[in-house]
This record gives C-alpha cells, structure tokens and sequence, in this order.
C-alpha cells in the first residue's frame, strides 16, 4: 500500500489503519511554520515601514523555497508574488540565506537536488559557482537575488536561526533594482538583521541578553 510505504498510515496489531509517523510530522511543522508566522508579522510590518519595499518570510520545503507571510508596501510599483508559491533555491536570495548556514552534508544532498535553471542572464547556473555564492553569503552575512529570478528586481535576505544556530526560516526584502540599489544593500541588510533578531527572541530562539555581532557568529 502506498501510504503505508511512505508511513501516511500504518497497520496496528489488529489489522486497523491509524495515522502514521509522517502525517504527524507533518501536522507539527505546520504548527510551527503558523506560529512562526503569526509571531513574525509585527516584525515584518516594521521592516516593510523602514525600508518602503516588500518583505518575505520563507521556509525551506524539499529543494525549494516557499513564501509563508508577505507584506507589501503602499508603493504602485513593488514585487508581485503570492503566500504559498514556491521558487527555487540557486536563484533567490532566501534560498541562499538558507543554504548558506545549513550543516554541510544537508548541503550536499541538497545540491543533487537542484535543476540549475537560468531565469535571467544573470541566474547562477553551476554549482561551483552557487558554493562560491554560499560562502560569499556567509562572510557578509546576508544573500542577494541580483536579478537572477527577474529581471529588474533584486532581493536580499538574512537567515533566521533557532537556539542550535540552525536555520529554519528566512526574511528578505524585494524591490525594483532602481530602488533595491547596491549602495542601498547594507543599510537594508541592518533592517533585516534588527527584524530577525526581534523574531528570535519572541520565538524563544535568543534571550534579550543575547546579541549577535553577526549573521555568521
């Protein structure tokens, strides 16, 4: 039986179906992802009035990102994106904010698991070139999109780590690359860093007596 294979249900000693070990872990992470998210809103709406552009809040699922909260500035032009859609980790800054801190091996397993696909001429499109990304990521602290999912439109985002410095969300900031200039990027990546930062500590992740000198610490 398929469910069975894939633990979606299991047999009991009877011979009765229940719910199995999967659906369960499901069930919790969605518990925590709508937790996270309810908890993260006032710090996202602040970053979104401090930076005039839109923010995001994204969670790794499989090989991809997927978009949990979005809040949109009172701007006529600003990014056109949708909760629940997913994208691609080579080419998005939350998905390299993400990688970039990840344990090594789960590293590895998920860059078998990439289609390098171009979206732009920008779009990384190698994987030596996407482990050179990751570790410039890490140094600086902070992931940018520079166009490579659209043209037109950069991204910049931090990882959200939990107590054992794990990461199990990202934040980024999207805008027009007129308005999401380079000059712009540090000022940006402070913002998102302050936001992260108060996320952290409503979700139990650091003390108030915690601080972090940076993303990397």
């Amino acid at each position: 039986m398929v469910l069975e294979r894939h633990r979606m249900v299991e047999r009991t000693s009877t011979g009765k179906f229940r719910l199995g070990l999967r659906l369960f872990d499901y069930g919790n992470r969605a518990i925590e992802q709508y937790d996270l998210r309810d908890r993260a809103q006032p710090h996202l709406r602040r970053l979104v009035t401090e930076t005039e552009e839109t923010a995001h809040l994204c969670v790794l699922e499989a090989a991809r990102v997927i978009y949990i909260d979005k809040i949109e500035p009172a701007r006529a032009v600003r990014m056109i994106t949708r909760v629940g859609a997913t994208n691609p980790l080579h080419c998005t800054s939350v998905g390299k904010a993400i990688m970039a801190f990840l344990p090594e091996e789960k590293v590895d397993e998920l860059f078998k698991r990439i289609r390098y696909e171009r979206f732009t001429h920008r779009t990384i499109a190698t994987p030596e070139a996407l482990r050179a990304e990751l570790e410039k990521t890490r140094r600086r602290g902070y992931a940018i999109d520079d166009e490579e999912i659209e043209d037109g439109l950069r991204c910049i985002a931090v990882p959200l780590l939990d107590a054992q410095r794990q990461p199990v969300a990202a934040v980024s900031v999207s805008g027009p690359s007129f308005r999401v200039t380079a000059q712009k990027l540090p000022a940006i990546a402070n913002h998102l860093l302050q936001c992260v930062r108060g996320i952290s500590m409503d979700m139990g992740y650091i003390s108030m007596g915690r601080t972090r000198t940076s993303w990397a610490s």
